[in-house]
């Protein structure tokens, strides 16, 4: 599930954002100050973005998203201001700090909810382009070779990586078995379709519950889900 941490003082804009945010299937987490949005971010599990009230009552918006870029840990999540200013300064500061997009208050909650779409999306090609993926409680980084199920961290091979990697790549699409065997293994000609199967298999067990989000269609292939139901089921 995509995680957001809602920076919020008001106590009743709060309730009304999380109710609104929590009926377009997303995780909200409530900080009403600046340096509790810190701590939280900066512990397990991660999250996906940062809605950040400008006006808060013991450090700014504007001095939590330096913050929040200055952090190696945190430097890559999404930021969307929110602010009862519309002057443009107050704009350009916080496109100066960091934020990737400003939203001014009164907002409608169809709107707030389309810019969050919206900020997610970029997320994520922004992040794919820096070898980084994020899927539900899952987190994978490339380069450094790791790997994160609800913030903790899982041992995989170099195969079962790249594996995980490409399918995630491919987020929403079926990948056949023959053409995984081209994109994770070079076609090499020992590699059988079984090979595949059983190291899918053995990525799922060690995913735990993220290994749910990679599908199997019977007969064709499989398939990095593009979001998975309440229940768990792809």
């Amino acid at each position: 599930m995509t995680r957001i941490l809602l920076v919020e003082d008001e106590a009743d804009l709060a309730r009304t954002t999380m109710y609104s945010l929590e009926r377009e299937g997303f995780v909200v987490v409530h900080a009403p100050s600046g340096r509790i949005a810190l701590d939280l971010c900066r512990a397990p599990p991660p999250f996906d973005a940062v809605l950040l009230d400008l006006m808060l009552p013991d450090i700014s918006g504007v001095e939590v998203c330096r913050q929040l870029r200055a952090d190696a840990r945190t430097r890559g999540l999404r930021i969307l201001m929110l602010t009862a200013r519309s002057e443009e300064i107050d704009r350009v500061v916080g496109f100066e700090v960091g934020a990737d997009d400003y939203l001014v208050k009164p907002f409608s909650v169809r709107e707030l909810a389309l810019r969050v779409h919206a900020l997610l999306r970029g997320a994520d090609a922004s992040l794919a382009a820096q070898g980084l993926f994020a899927a539900g409680p899952l987190r994978v980084d490339t380069e450094a070779h790791r790997c994160w199920v609800d913030g903790q961290p899982v041992a995989l091979t170099v195969t079962e990586l790249r594996l995980l990697t490409h399918l995630l790549g491919q987020r929403g699409r079926v990948q056949d078995r023959s053409h995984l065997l081209d994109a994770v293994w070079g076609g090499s000609a020992d590699i059988s379709d079984r090979t595949v199967d059983a190291t899918v298999k053995r990525l799922r067990e060690k995913l735990g519950t993220a290994g749910a989000w990679i599908e199997t269609l019977r007969g064709v292939g499989y398939r990095f889900a593009d979001h998975l139901d309440p229940d768990g089921a792809a």
